[in-house]
């Protein structure tokens, strides 16, 4: 009994030198192995196919089991690219804008534009009472008709005095008359000759005084200087308008604003610690805050040579390559400063 105990319990102590014998392997594991080298062939294929590898020589597929394919190493092409070298924001301004205003004091009797019209160089937009200017020109060229009859009368005294100087001449030869006679005679000729002239000059400013009081009439018609197009109508009929606010608060001192919509460019404000990556004639993209997503091409025009103390930056002029309508003055912008053009594997050296 005690033999058959001691068998028992001997069977059941477990040799932990002893090698336990290795599992058969599943056939789930089977199957992945299998799937993972289907696929690493596939994939070593297909980098060979894509990329110009050299045709490999098949293998037997013991062998294509046990190596681990390689996707051939590519080398980089030469490229060529732009990368944006400095940042900077500004705003769309325009070259030329002017306020159009009048050179003299007067009413409003129309204005005739509106604003976003375009209008061409010398184009009427408005006009101011001219009836006092049509008085004092009237006056003026009335001013001339009066001189001028003036002219024609002396020019007959002094026609009639060179006839008495004549007679007077040859009866003095005869001693029909004395020399006293003769010598009046010449002094009224010599007097007339003086008259005569003085009633040329007089007639000469009298007609400078017709042209001033023309142009003065002209300037109560009030042209454009350019061509552009109206943005701003500070006036309307019935206002009084003058070139300064010497009438008071109530006067205007400008008709409307134009604006030249061909001379739009850029200005930004570069801090002073990085204006050497930028230089005339460098290429820049520009973006507008109301259209980000598209690219304006532009180049440097200027760059101003001075620095704001205050801000510690410098004003840059930058022209707008391509014209559109969408472009207005004064919009927000943002430029990229683009770096000069190289070959190579890519890289690129800012300007300096």
């Amino acid at each position: 009994m005690s033999r058959n105990t001691s068998e028992l319990l001997g069977q059941l102590k477990i040799d932990r030198d002893a090698v336990p014998a290795s599992d058969p392997p599943s056939r789930r594991t089977l199957i992945a192995a299998s799937l993972g080298v289907t696929a690493g062939l596939l994939l070593g294929a297909l980098a060979v196919s894509l990329f110009g590898g050299e045709e490999a020589a098949p293998q037997p597929l013991a062998s294509a089991m046990t190596q681990t394919p390689t996707a051939p190493k590519i080398q980089p092409a030469a490229l060529t690219r732009r990368e944006t070298v400095l940042n900077a924001s500004g705003y769309i301004t325009a070259r030329r804008m002017a306020t159009v205003s009048a050179e003299v004091m007067g009413l409003i009797a129309e204005v005739d534009v509106e604003e976003g019209m375009s209008v061409g160089e010398g184009q009427v937009l408005a006009r101011l009472d001219d009836a006092k200017a049509k008085v004092n020109l009237d006056f003026a060229l009335a001013q001339v008709r009066v001189l001028q009859a003036r002219q024609a009368s002396i020019i007959a005294n002094l026609e009639e005095a060179r006839r008495q100087r004549v007679r007077y001449a040859g009866l003095s030869d005869k001693h029909y008359s004395s020399r006293a006679q003769l010598t009046q005679s010449e002094a009224a000729v010599e007097s007339l000759q003086a008259e005569l002239a003085s009633a040329r000059a007089d007639i000469e400013v009298a007609k400078l005084e017709v042209q001033r009081q023309r142009e003065r009439l002209e300037d109560h018609t009030i042209r454009a200087p350019f061509s552009g197009v109206v943005t701003q109508k500070n006036a309307q009929p019935g206002e009084i308008v003058a070139p300064s606010s010497a009438g008071g608060g109530f006067t205007r001192t400008g008709i409307c604003t134009i604006v030249d919509m061909d001379s739009l460019e850029i200005e930004v404000d570069v801090n002073e610690a990085f204006i050497g990556r930028v230089s005339p004639g460098q290429k820049v993209n520009a973006n507008l805050d109301a259209y980000p997503d598209w690219d304006i091409p532009a180049t440097v025009v200027a760059i101003i040579p001075t620095a704001d103390r205050a801000k510690a930056t410098v004003r840059v002029r930058i022209g707008i390559d391509a014209r559109d309508a969408r472009i207005l003055p004064d919009m927000g912008v943002k430029v990229g400063f683009m770096a000069t053009e190289h070959s190579g594997a890519g890289e690129v050296s800012p300007q300096q």
